[in-house]
């Protein structure tokens, strides 16, 4: 399908992102895996390239684009570059709005500049042992005393987790006010009391860093207070869509590199005297695959204009986060299936992309989450 989002200047960034991907990831990513994380120099020349930080002030060492494409587009390229080990979309289009729009003049002095270079690799932490999709059930708690917060408690499925110098980390700082008592602490490295659990294990994206985070006694200044104390909810509910967005963007990537892949091989691959891809059945399939992943990208690119707009609603967010991930995963199954045997070899990067496709629809809030945002909106 063309394109009608994307303009020159979004198609030359592509190019190099590409580039930097072919150069600074591609050679390494195997060893990546083995080792279950990436090189932290990677970020470092993310950084340099520009790859950091695209819509954060140019003052601050940013692109100064305040243009989703730019994030989208890089995205795009890592997926279809396989580089599932880059954590550069949480970086950028989780953690930025946060040290963009609500931090003060100070934190964005001291932190923004490190964001986009890549000497401060970020995170958020929200999930718990106990809390997931439910940010009621948040255990860990933020006690003011004098001028510092004393953290206690433990976050779990932490992406960015081992290399995070700078934590976002969702507290109760009013534990009698659930969900409303919320608030968001900037947690950095090296403070006393804070320390970082086991490198874990996975079933699919196997080099992304995910690990588990404590706090115990954590003294962290008062200054490191993200907007307003115990808005900490609301903060959250105004950047989830643009988190969700981005879960999408990757997602409809996945579901069309996945089905590039395949369409190349059953042209290819032999049964029976015949082309795999000839048969009624699976041309039939790989019809239905096309048509449903065309609107997918169809409905994704109206979500990024919209988002653009400042229009895009948390209801069309979820939308596009159940939808495009549920399909992802439907499109990896039935290629895996074209494929046969060779698709459960992970040497064939339609099984990889089978493992880390399953991952995302659960996280960003799980589909289930998603339609019960969408029921809501609907007045039930």
């Amino acid at each position: 399908m063309e394109q009608h989002l994307y303009e020159a200047v979004h198609e030359e960034f592509r190019g190099l992102c590409q580039e930097f991907l072919a150069r600074e990831v591609a050679p390494y990513h195997d060893a990546w895996e083995q080792a279950g994380i990436v090189d932290r120099a990677v970020w470092r020349k993310a950084g340099a390239a520009g790859l950091l930080g695209m819509d954060v002030d140019e003052k601050y060492g940013g692109g100064g684009q305040q243009d989703f494409r730019f994030n989208a587009v890089l995205v795009e390229e890592i997926v279809a570059a396989g580089a599932s080990g880059l954590g550069f979309g949480l970086h950028n289009d989780v953690v930025a709005p946060y040290l963009t729009d609500l931090t003060t003049d100070e934190q964005k002095l001291r932190w923004l500049p490190g964001f986009c270079s890549g000497d401060i690799v970020t995170a958020i932490a929200m999930s718990e042992p106990g809390a997931g999709s439910d940010l009621a059930g948040v255990r860990t708690t933020a006690v003011r005393d004098g001028d510092s917060y004393v953290l206690n408690g433990q976050k779990t499925f932490i992406t960015n987790g081992e290399h995070a110098d700078l934590v976002i980390v969702v507290v109760t700082t009013a534990p009698e006010q659930g969900a409303h008592g919320l608030s968001l602490i900037a947690v950095e490295r090296g403070t006393p009391g804070f320390t970082r659990g086991r490198r874990l294990a996975k079933v699919g994206l196997k080099a992304n860093d995910t690990a588990e985070l404590f706090f115990t006694d954590c003294r962290v200044p008062a200054a490191n207070l993200i907007g307003t104390e115990h808005h900490g909810f609301y903060h959250l509910m105004g950047n989830l869509p643009r988190e969700r967005l981005g879960i999408a963007v990757a997602a409809v990537a996945a579901a069309e590199s996945i089905l590039a892949m395949t369409l190349e091989y059953v042209r290819t691959r032999q049964a029976f005297g015949r082309p795999v891809g000839s048969f009624q059945h699976n041309r039939f399939l790989l019809a239905e695959l096309d048509t449903e992943v065309t609107i997918a990208r169809t409905f994704l690119n109206h979500c990024i204009a919209e988002y653009a707009a400042g229009r895009l609603s948390v209801v069309d967010a979820a939308k596009a986060k159940w939808w495009t991930t549920e399909l992802q995963n439907k499109v990896a199954d039935r290629c895996v299936q074209l494929h046969g045997g060779y698709g459960y070899m992970l040497e064939y990067p339609v099984a990889k992309a089978w493992l880390n496709s399953r991952v995302q629809t659960i996280y960003g809030g799980t589909t289930e989450i998603m339609k019960e945002i969408v029921g809501r909106g609907l007045g039930l």
